[in-house]
């Protein structure tokens, strides 16, 4: 079946950098939509970004300029760079993916689109 496997995740002091790695198994579909979302505890889960098959990438305000998202087709994985880390960005980190659908923009914002396939997570800490 179809599956996504983060990694990528730990510690860093603030300023610091991570990329995370999402890699999607399982399907042959060239359109999709994919996404990066994080949730701290006691919070709501919140959308970071995501891309599209056409490319098309969207960010949240909290990480516009700092984070960045891009999928590698080649090894179908899905990836989040992450700069200029702060300790507000510490969370669970976790892809999602719909296949078969070749925008995001159509199905709602960064955060509400609302997705079939999710990965199990991986931990950013960024200590002050």
């Amino acid at each position: 079946g179809q599956q996504l496997v983060e990694s990528g995740g730990g510690s860093v002091q603030a300023g610091g950098s991570l990329r995370l790695s999402c890699a999607a198994s399982g399907y042959t579909d060239t359109r999709y939509c994919m996404g990066w979302f994080r949730q701290a505890p006691g919070k709501e889960r919140e959308g970071v970004a995501d891309i599209d098959s056409d490319g098309i990438t969207r960010y949240a305000n909290s990480v516009k300029g700092r984070f960045t998202i891009t999928r590698e087709k080649a090894k179908n994985t899905l990836y989040l760079e992450m700069n200029s880390l702060k300790p507000e960005d510490s969370a669970m980190y976790y892809c999602a993916a719909n296949f078969g659908q070749r925008r995001c923009y159509p199905y709602g914002n960064v955060g509400t689109v609302r997705y079939y396939y999710w990965g199990q997570g991986t931990q950013v800490t960024v200590s002050s």
